[in-house]
C-alpha cells in the first residue's frame, strides 16, 4: 500500500512496478541485471476521487500517455530497490503536488504615479539623446 496522505492512500494492485535495464554506460553488470524500474499508473481507473483525477490530467505532464497512464522510470541507482522506492516517492510528490491548491491571480494596475515617473523617464532621455545632436 502507498500512502499519500493519511486519508488517501493507493493499493498495491493499482501500481504496476517491472524491472527492466538501465540505459547508459555502466560496467560489467550493465547488460545483466534488471536494476531500473518502469512504474505504470492508470489514473482513470485508480481509487482516487474523481477531483483529484481531474487535477492530475489537467496538470499535462508528458509522462501521461493518451490513455490516461502515467509512466515513469527510475534508474537513479545501481539496485533495484532503491530504484523501486525512488519510483514510489516521485509517484507520490507527484499526486500530492496536485492535492496544492493553487491561488487565485489577482490581476494589478500601474499606479498613476508610476506611469508619471516612467514618461518622465522617457522625456528626460529624449532630451539628452537630442542635446548630443549637431545643431544646425
Amino acid at each position: 500500500m502507498i500512502v499519500i496522505t493519511p486519508s488517501i492512500r493507493l493499493e498495491d494492485h493499482e501500481v504496476e512496478m517491472t524491472a527492466i535495464r538501465a540505459q547508459g554506460a555502466g560496467g560489467q553488470n550493465v547488460n545483466k541485471v534488471n536494476s531500473a524500474i518502469h512504474l505504470r499508473f492508470d489514473i482513470a481507473a485508480s481509487s482516487l476521487s474523481d477531483n483529484i483525477k481531474q487535477r492530475l490530467f489537467s496538470k499535462h505532464d508528458n509522462r501521461v500517455t493518451t490513455e490516461g497512464v502515467f509512466v515513469l522510470k527510475a534508474q537513479n541507482y545501481r539496485t533495484q530497490e532503491q530504484n523501486r522506492l525512488d519510483a514510489e516517492n516521485r509517484l507520490k510528490e507527484w499526486i500530492a503536488s496536485a492535492l496544492v491548491e493553487r491561488k487565485k491571480r489577482k490581476p494589478t494596475r500601474i499606479s498613476k504615479g508610476a506611469k508619471r515617473r516612467r514618461l518622465e523617464a522617457k522625456k528626460q532621455h529624449s532630451q539628452r539623446k537630442d542635446m548630443r545632436k549637431k545643431v544646425l
